[in-house]
């Protein structure tokens, strides 16, 4: 029986997930794209706490286009700037078992530019 895309995705992260973990020090910045929103959230698996979180389902980020590059650089500078602002520079990057490309290339770079180191 062959695996529907979603169950491939799944796959992959499940992979990923396996050496990908972040600490309340170096928290993880997870990745979810969907069709017409992207979302970011800085994870310690640790305490299994979010220390920050963005999303193109804000009221500042609604208003243009929701599922674009430029967006998902927006979203990326947003949960950066919050990561700051927690007090933690550096985080480690899950992509989620999607390819680091376009938009989930939009959100590190994003990141990156509003300080983190990963």
């Amino acid at each position: 029986m062959a695996l529907t895309t979603r169950e491939r995705r799944q796959r992959r992260h499940r992979r990923v997930r396996k050496k990908v973990w972040g600490t309340a020090e170096r928290p993880r910045l997870a990745v979810f794209r969907s069709n017409k929103h992207i979302y970011a959230q800085a994870i310690d698996d640790l305490n299994g706490r979010t220390i920050a979180a963005a999303s193109t389902m804000e009221a500042s980020l609604r208003g243009g286009r929701t599922g674009s590059a430029e967006a998902a650089a927006e979203v990326g500078k947003l949960v950066g700037e919050r990561v700051k602002a927690a007090g933690i520079s550096s985080v480690v990057f899950d992509r989620g078992g999607f390819q680091y490309h376009g938009r989930i290339a939009a959100v590190a770079d994003g990141a990156r530019a509003a300080g983190l180191d990963f």
